[in-house]
């Protein structure tokens, strides 16, 4: 597994490029594409990568622009809690799970705090956490409730992961569990 991180200037937003390298696969997914550039389609065409899936961690715009986009070049099917504007081949996810894409497992959480239609995604030992969890705090929420709420979830579902666990936000430089579990003023000890 590669893991290909892209900055999105609207918004300063991270999107990420997971790719299965083995052989027999090749296949790509996209995490929040907030933006679909030049290097963005190389990355995947160079490689002779085909675009399996689009994993959407929540329906801000800013998150999602990019699909747009990826609409007029490939046929992904895109993941997410909440599929009203993504306009292509949609799955709902409901809840905690486990899927397979691209050759990978895929477990899934709701987590929902930031954004009622939040969403997390762990593949291996790489957990994306869209705006639920940015490491040193939690996402920003609409109200006193919502922080407890979020902060609630990410305890029971992200903090007991292993350790060595490498979150990558939606926002910001990617961090670990370790650190969250040291350093995350938001979550206390």
């Amino acid at each position: 597994m590669k893991i290909y991180f892209h900055l999105c200037i609207d918004g300063f937003t991270n999107s990420y490029t997971i790719l299965n390298d083995d052989p027999n696969v090749m296949e790509a997914i996209i995490v929040d594409p907030g933006m679909v550039t030049t290097e963005l389609i190389e990355l995947i065409e160079s490689g002779g990568y085909k675009l399996t899936a689009v994993l959407i961690t929540h329906n801000h715009s800013h998150h999602i622009q990019g699909l747009k986009t990826l609409e007029k070049i490939y046929t992904p099917t895109v993941y997410g809690a909440d599929s009203e504007s993504y306009g292509m081949d949609s799955v709902i996810l409901n809840g905690d799970g486990m899927t397979t894409i691209a050759g990978f497992s895929v477990e899934f959480l709701s987590i929902p705090g930031h954004s009622p239609d939040s969403m997390v995604y762990k593949i291996g030992d790489a957990l994306f956490t869209g705006d639920s969890l940015i490491p040193g705090m939690t996402g920003t929420t609409s109200s006193h409730y919502s922080k407890k709420m979020l902060a609630c979830k990410i305890r029971d579902k992200i903090l007991t992961m292993p350790d060595r666990t490498i979150i990558f936000p939606g926002h910001g430089a990617p961090g670990s569990i370790e650190s969250e579990k040291m350093y995350n003023l938001d979550l206390g000890k």
